[in-house]
């Protein structure tokens, strides 16, 4: 390795690497925090009324519109993935994220001009009371357009924004990195605390294109604090496309499936400190699934023709790499349930609230503006946690962080089924207090402070605890791709809440459980059923999580090192 005493430039096995002096830590990562907070605020201003905006703009019904507010949702976080891949193997975390935030700049001018020029006529229409002119087809299209953009460039935005901030401190300042994906959820919900009291009321009142165009104006000032901070960043490049790498294991491995390795032989890794992986640690040899590690035995084929060959032969680090995302998807798996709960915020609470009595001396509070709660409820929550929880489950456990990783998601889950519980409660009550002929219960909307509390608890547990488990487990060419894991369960909880609403509307008697009336409806049986599904995955999860084995890379551990050689004969594979 070749060097320059001033810092500026390292060459590392030919690879050029950007060092500069002063860059990274939290003078970065605070730049990035309050990118966060800005995208989030403009993203919010969008979807915390959507549901409210689909009713009465496009008069759609509560369950269609409910649906329709899932998938969105759910797209959003899908497209994490796609944002991830695209950081993770091309253009790198900086990049990615300055394109996701430009396609969600684009998405709500789109969405500000289309509503102002096309949707909300006659002017002040969609505040409950003044109804909203037939729209027309185009004008439909351009919204959906519109919010559909916003959803790509805040999902690709999300994973990679999380991985880049981490990317600022060192590998051992793991305290520093477990203390910033705390604050990177206190900075989204401070994003959130705006757009769920000040754009809310405005949009609340009929005055979406204020709404929307308050939302535009924070993108643009968030993009502008983003790209401030070009010269102090830490980047790390792009360490190539994951899926060839995965499937060259695989397949490998069907290669030899009948393929044993030898008394006194050991598996194949490149020579040198780093991997064949660009960029990335080399990762300790496991014994779970074994038969993966056939992609790493060298037969004589191997030996005397092109050790570059992939798809015959796969270093140990490459078949890990493949056991990692095995290992974490079951525990990624048991998340989705949470998720369902999550977005009952964005849905059914909303509607909930909205046949609630929500008058303090005449002073209209609106629905959406409830969450409020969940967002004070993640900020005090928060405080609580590192400054109380932490010292103490650390003097109780050793575990610098407090509770690890695994435990933190589990409290959530169960935090998360006892938020249902209450909600369903809570409706239970309101439908007690219905008044013959009137649309609205006297039940005042401040019962649904507990559940909106709750809620926010189990997301500081939950969401956290998943940012931090699955970057951290997650090998470093692909860690980007951890990170969206977390918004992928967002993802697939959205879509699942809406398969449920769905499906209970089929099966249910008369008109259901959540009809256009809910007076007339049951929803909190809907609700006592998804808490029911809470109890069933933690029980799944706690197998799993007991089951679970880390990661370890080189550097952490040196556990296994035996079962590794580093044969003088081969020559180092060139980087997938």
């Amino acid at each position: 390795m070749q060097g320059s005493e001033n810092g500026k430039l390292q060459l590392t096995n030919g690879e050029k690497v950007i060092r500069k002096k002063n860059v990274g830590g939290w003078r970065s990562a605070k730049l990035l925090l309050a990118n966060q907070a800005l995208a989030t605020l403009s993203f919010f201003g969008v979807g915390v009324n959507l549901v409210l905006f689909l009713t009465r703009v496009l008069r759609q019904d509560n369950a269609t519109a409910a649906n329709n507010v899932s998938m969105w949702t759910g797209t959003v976080y899908l497209c994490s993935l796609f944002g991830a891949f695209l950081s993770d193997s091309y253009l790198g975390r900086y990049a990615a994220c300055a394109l996701s935030q430009l396609v969600l700049l684009l998405g709500l001018v789109l969405l500000s001009i289309s509503s102002g020029l096309m949707l909300l006529h006659p002017k002040g229409c969609g505040d409950g009371k003044l109804e909203c002119n037939p729209n027309t087809t185009l004008g439909i299209v351009i919204f959906y357009v519109a919010i559909y953009l916003v959803a790509l460039g805040y999902g690709g935005h999300q994973p990679t924004v999380a991985t880049f901030g981490a990317d600022q401190f060192k590998e051992e300042e793991k305290d520093f990195k477990s203390a910033f994906f705390c604050y990177f959820y206190f900075s989204l919900n401070v994003g959130s605390l705006f757009s769920n009291t000040i754009l809310v009321y405005f949009e609340d009142k009929g005055q979406w294109s204020l709404g929307f165009g308050l939302a535009t104006a924070s993108a643009v000032v968030g993009l502008v604090v983003f790209l401030v901070g070009f010269r102090g960043y830490k980047y790390v490049q792009p360490s190539g496309n994951p899926i060839p790498r995965v499937a060259q294991v695989f397949c490998s491995t069907i290669r030899k499936w009948n393929v044993s390795l030898k008394e006194g032989e050991a598996l194949y890794e490149v020579q040198g400190s780093e991997s064949a992986i660009k960029g990335s640690r080399k990762i300790m040899h496991t014994d779970e699934f074994r038969c993966l590690d056939k992609a790493a035995i060298m037969t004589e084929r191997d030996r005397c023709g092109d050790p570059a060959n992939g798809w015959r032969l796969c270093s140990v680090t490459q078949v890990e790499e493949a056991k990692c995302i095995i290992r974490m998807l079951p525990i990624w798996v048991c998340t989705i349930i949470y998720s369902v709960v999550f977005t009952q915020m964005a849905s059914l609470f909303v509607e909930q609230g909205a046949v609630m009595h929500s008058y303090i001396s005449g002073f209209h509070i609106p629905a959406a503006s409830m969450s409020v709660f969940d967002i004070c409820s993640v900020l005090l929550c928060t405080g609580i946690y590192r400054k109380i929880l932490v010292p103490i489950a650390e003097k109780l456990s050793g575990n610098v962080n407090g509770l690890t990783e695994l435990q933190r998601m589990g409290v959530g889950l169960i935090i998360g089924m006892l938020a249902m519980v209450v909600a369903g409660l809570t409706e239970v009550e309101r439908l007690r207090r219905i008044v013959p002929g009137e649309r609205v219960s006297t039940l005042s909307i401040f019962w649904q402070v507990p559940q909106y509390v709750l809620v926010g608890a189990s997301e500081v547990f939950m969401y956290v605890g998943q940012l931090e488990f699955f970057n951290e487990q997650a090998p470093d060419g692909i860690k980007s791709f951890g990170s969206s894991l977390c918004m992928a369960s967002m993802s697939l909880g959205n879509f699942v809440s809406s398969l449920l609403v769905s499906f209970v509307m089929k099966v249910t008697d008369g008109p259901g459980w959540i009809p256009e009336d809910l007076n007339e409806g049951h929803m909190e049986k809907f609700y006592f059923l998804i808490a029911g599904l809470c109890a069933l995955d933690f029980f799944f999860y706690v197998l799993c999580a007991k089951r679970y084995n880390k990661c370890s890379q080189v550097g952490e551990t040196a556990e296994n090192v035996s079962k590794i050689s580093y044969p003088e004969e081969v020559v180092m594979m060139d980087r997938v």
